[in-house]
């Protein structure tokens, strides 16, 4: 087996172990491993031959055995163990709750069901109710959960969504003819949470032998639907994935059209009848000649439609059109490289996992000029707030750190805005902050009046600087708060204060609508990581993507200035 087949064993036996009800942390351990194996760069087989596999980060000696087993036979005599063990479609039908294993072993004995489409037929034909344990109470509850199970969200977050598909895309690399890979589709436009990854290849010869490379890859356990140069599957773990691949001559055109929404899509289909020209997913031609156009990047699709460039964040069909026409799409988008700042970092004086120094190296080693460490205040105990005596040993840490380090450390704190709208920590204390970030963290089902006065309330104090995660959403498990933002916002933009747009993949708050309503009232931003750790100053690049989204410019982001001028920005005596 090559890397590919054996992460996906892995993580079939994490799966059978998480339903077998056995060891969960054993359970989590191969799923973790999966991820581990599937991601190993340069000759795997060769760590395999030099019992080298413990060198990768999760694997111990008795996975490694494992994995050996998996390496050399190609089969694993664990996994088989399980598979014996545990019912037919266990993997399928344990997804819908209240069935065990128990209640699976009886409805494949009884009645042979071994998937949901099995089950369904079988409840159609009222046949449960004659196998002991199952009557009409059980056959009305699996009738609800398999309708709440058809019309589930399937959209997992962007972060895990890049992830999954970065494997893909590793795994297409081991062909040769592969010229150009790419995830498009949701993750390329950088939408919070994606439903179907979609990956696009060129090839220098035959698109159809990277589609059948695709439908290789070990962990696709349904191939949905299937076409000439395309096709889309589900893998192991659910998630969908979508594979389309045209010449390497071809490519733009495909790329484009697995990039835009419909609705961007649609809008351009429209001028190009409206000129004589046809857009597909394989080709630009002229309609009266059938003449393919010339395309050589997608900026030349938008200049046969005479519009401007449209990047990939931007195709919502939200206006980017009309603005294209118009020549009013921004040449200075926020990009990466536009960030001289780290703004928003947890310690272990708070919540984080890594000390002030490992922050400020790592920081530092990214490039960045300065570094605010942010932590929490004391109010959000349960993170760890620092009290005032804490708050001096915290400022004490940080004067030693910066004798060690060029890049600038800069004292902050992530604020909480009380009930009533004050701020945490006394005003003389909050005066000899360089940067104040004030969030809220409790009290999220205050009613619109409250909560709208509570925010309006913190804004109008004046050392009130960075308005932090604004609206509180954590992405599929809290909504936002309850607020009448427009009028939030007419107040902020009276005001010196800016709004974070907050890189954490769980947050990704402000959402695109409320910042483009701020960019109307000439809000300023800074765009974050709420890094709790040094691995989530990574956080910064999906931040930049929302805030695209959101259509931000350079001169917008506070945290594109350097370090005095940031300073100056954000001080409370400003």
């Amino acid at each position: 087996m090559d890397r590919f087949e054996i992460a996906a064993a892995l993580q079939e036996i994490g799966l059978l172990l998480r339903i077998s009800g056995k060891d969960q942390y054993r359970s989590q351990a191969y799923t973790r491993a999966a991820q581990a194996v599937s991601a190993v760069d340069g000759d795997f087989a060769a760590l395999v031959r030099q019992k080298r596999l413990t060198d990768i980060k999760g694997i111990g000696q008795s996975l490694a055995g494992v994995i050996e087993e998996l390496h050399s036979t190609g089969r694993s005599s664990l996994l088989d163990s399980l598979r014996s063990e545990l019912p037919r479609g266990v993997l399928e039908l344990s997804k819908i709750p209240g069935l065990t294993v128990t209640r699976i072993q009886a409805l494949n004995q009884a009645l042979g069901i071994s998937s949901i489409s099995d089950l369904k037929a079988a409840l159609e034909a009222g046949k449960l109710r004659d196998i002991p344990g199952f009557g009409a109470k059980t056959e009305e509850a699996l009738r609800e959960q398999i309708s709440r199970y058809d019309n589930r969200d399937d959209r997992i977050l962007l972060s895990a969504a890049l992830k999954i598909g970065e494997r893909v895309i590793d795994y297409m690399r081991t062909l040769d003819e592969i010229v150009s890979i790419d995830l498009a589709g949701s993750i390329r436009r950088w939408k919070e949470t994606v439903a179907v990854i979609r990956v696009t290849a060129g090839v220098s010869k035959s698109p159809q032998r990277a589609l059948r490379h695709f439908l290789q890859y070990p962990p696709i356990i349904e191939v949905i639907s299937k076409e000439r140069n395309a096709s889309t599957v589900t893998l192991s773990d659910g998630v969908k994935v979508s594979f389309s691949a045209a010449s390497s001559n071809d490519y733009w055109n495909l790329l484009h059209h697995e990039t835009g929404s419909r609705a961007h899509l649609e809008g351009l289909e429209t001028i190009g009848k409206q000129k004589g020209i046809q857009l597909t997913s394989a080709k630009l031609k002229a309609l009266k000649s059938r003449r393919s156009l010339s395309v050589s990047g997608e900026e030349d699709i938008y200049r046969h439609l005479d519009l401007q460039y449209v990047p990939p964040e931007l195709r919502e069909g939200d206006g980017e059109i009309a603005a294209a026409r118009a020549g009013k799409i921004p040449s200075d988008l926020i990009v990466l490289d536009d960030i001289k700042g780290m703004v928003h970092c947890h310690t272990t004086f708070s919540d984080g996992r890594h000390s002030i120094e490992e922050m400020a190296r790592a920081s530092e080693s990214m490039g960045m000029e300065y570094l605010t460490i942010s932590d929490h205040s004391p109010t959000a105990s349960y993170a760890g707030g620092l009290t005032l005596d804490r708050l001096k040993r915290q400022w004490e840490e940080i004067s030693r750190v910066q004798e060690k380090v060029s890049i600038r450390l800069l004292r902050a704190t992530e604020s909480d805005i009380l009930r009533d709208g004050a701020l945490d920590y006394p005003d003389n204390i909050l005066e000899k902050f360089d940067l104040i970030i004030a969030s809220i963290h409790n009290r999220y089902k205050l009613d619109e009046d409250q909560m709208t006065k509570r925010v309006i309330t913190a804004l109008r104090n004046p050392l009130f600087k960075v308005w932090g995660h604004p609206l509180g959403r954590l992405l599929q498990r809290r909504p936002p708060i309850s607020c009448r933002m427009e009028e939030i916002l007419d107040v902020a933009g009276q005001s010196a204060a800016a709004i974070e747009i907050s890189g954490s993949p769980h947050r990704l708050d402000l959402e695109p609508r409320w910042i483009k309503e701020a960019r109307k009232r000439s809000i300023k931003f800074v765009i974050s990581t709420d890094a709790h750790s040094v691995s989530e100053l990574e956080n910064l690049k999906f931040g930049i993507g929302i805030a695209r989204r959101g259509g931000v410019r350079r001169r917008e982001v506070l945290n594109t200035l350097g370090p005095a001028a940031f300073q100056r920005s954000v001080s409370s005596k400003a």
